[in-house]
């Protein structure tokens, strides 16, 4: 899962020895391109239409913020029916990071003005409350709120009498996004397009090739994906078998929390070539609550609570009568494990480009983000957050006044930073407003370690990335 991460560090690499010329993986680089980088023209923003911002979450709020104080127009267009919808499905996990992390500089200052009182900043907020306490109030400013459209979804973008093949005057033509909101389809002009939609509502399939089959999506009844409130659903659990599907912190969460219900039969399926890499540092782990994640579920795999199978491809599914069979390649070879009653999928996210077919892209083949950010956040070569300071440079595609930000910025790549999406948003707006000295000063202020999220609900914990 893609919950924010922040990390920081200061005299050492947090994740592995860095090259030389050595700078901190996380911390700011002494960025010396910068000064070689030629003049360019400010960007002017056509004032007859309003900047797009797409999705009403932490970052694309933030995006709103930073237009507002720069007394430019915008609008918000937000799927859901309320705001940072997507949270809503994870609003009982506690995320690692504080307060002081979770919320964006303009953000605040415009809260501040509202008589808004910041949350104690070395507290750990559940997702309901960075919704209830600062996001809400965000979408009720009087400069954000009438700004904001609900329930409205944009099915596609495109540039106004341009199909992706024209070229000619195309940077003068404004954006149109196609909407359905109440099942009426309208057409709206914007002068720039902010693409802040996320990832968490496209989850990868549980296959360990990636691909959806028919057999799987008619399971969805029978198929969780993301992190289960279990006490919520404590009746649909209770007593079945269940499988969870992944290595990472939020199926270990998944688990520790499966595990407090009655006569509940607990397979885990990975594909890590040993359990033990799931558990991390444990007792040597910088933050100790994450270190006791991996103890606890360390424990239980040993006293034998949970039947584990690692590593183990998924090739088929196939739901029977005596439960759901899952088939595919395991240590031994081909293998059909026991039958299950239900699957808990922890098997990552991934964006959504389907509405921005007219839109010129600049995507990394593999990663599926921002082609520039591949190289520095590619899971096959980074462990942990190992990105430099970045912001509207980089997040540039072919379509001038384009940009994707926040966690659907790292494609398929798990570690995404909040704070990040700060910054990102900050530096897109200071380009678009014509301060291009402002849009090329990123800057990051992070904590020492790495930062995920923590359930602190019954002593449990949760790191979602």
């Amino acid at each position: 899962m893609n919950i924010p991460l922040t990390i920081k560090t200061q005299n050492i690499s947090c994740c592995a020895p860095a090259p030389e010329p050595t700078t901190s993986c996380c911390g700011p680089v002494e960025d010396t391109q910068k000064e070689s980088l030629p003049k360019e023209t400010p960007f002017k923003l056509n004032k007859s239409y309003p900047v797009a911002i797409l999705g009403a979450g932490p970052v694309g709020l933030a995006a709103a913020a930073h237009l507002s104080l720069a007394n430019e127009a915008f609008i918000v267009l937000e799927k859901g029916a309320e705001v940072a919808e997507n949270i809503k499905s994870w609003q009982h996990v506690r995320l690692f990071s504080p307060w002081q992390y979770n919320v964006d500089k303009a953000a605040k200052q415009l809260l501040l003005k509202s008589s808004w009182t910041m949350p104690e900043e070395d507290l750990l907020p559940t997702g309901q409350e960075i919704r209830e306490a600062y996001l809400q109030p965000i979408a009720n400013l009087p400069e954000i709120k009438p700004f904001i459209s609900f329930n409205t979804t944009v099915v596609g973008i495109s540039k106004k009498n341009h199909d992706k093949m024209k070229s000619a005057n195309r940077e003068s033509a404004p954006f149109v996004l196609y909407t359905e909101q109440n099942g009426e389809t309208k057409r709206i002009l914007a002068s720039a397009v902010i693409d802040a939609t996320g990832t968490w509502a496209t989850p990868n399939p549980v296959h360990a090739d990636n691909v959806w089959t028919s057999a799987e999506q008619k399971l969805t009844d029978k198929i969780f994906y993301g992190i289960p409130n279990v006490e919520a659903l404590k009746e649909r659990y209770t007593g079945k078998r269940i499988a969870v599907i992944g290595g990472g912190h939020s199926a270990i969460n998944t688990i520790l929390e499966l595990e407090k219900l009655e006569d509940v039969e607990i397979t885990w399926i990975l594909r890590k070539k040993r359990v033990e890499d799931a558990y991390g540092g444990e007792e040597k782990d910088a933050l100790a609550a994450r270190g006791e994640l991996g103890s606890r579920i360390h424990t239980l795999v040993d006293n034998g609570k949970v039947k584990v199978f690692t590593p183990f491809y998924i090739e088929e599914l196939k739901q029977t009568s005596a439960g759901i069979i899952i088939k595919g390649e395991g240590v031994t070879g081909e293998q059909r494990l026991p039958e299950v009653d239900e699957i808990i999928a922890n098997t990552g996210s991934r964006p959504d480009f389907s509405f921005l077919k007219e839109i010129r892209l600049s995507i990394d083949g593999a990663v599926e983000s921002i082609e520039a950010l591949a190289p520095l956040i590619d899971p096959n070569e980074h462990s942990c957050g190992t990105v430099r300071p970045h912001g509207e440079l980089e997040l540039r595609h072919p379509e001038t006044g384009f940009y994707i930000v926040g966690m659907k910025s790292y494609g398929r790549a798990p570690t995404f930073l909040m704070a990040t999406g700060y910054e990102q948003v900050r530096s897109v707006v200071a380009y678009l407003t014509g301060d291009i000295e402002a849009a090329r000063k990123v800057e990051l202020d992070l904590p020492e370690t790495g930062v995920c999220s923590l359930d602190l609900n019954s002593n449990s914990t949760s790191n979602c990335c």
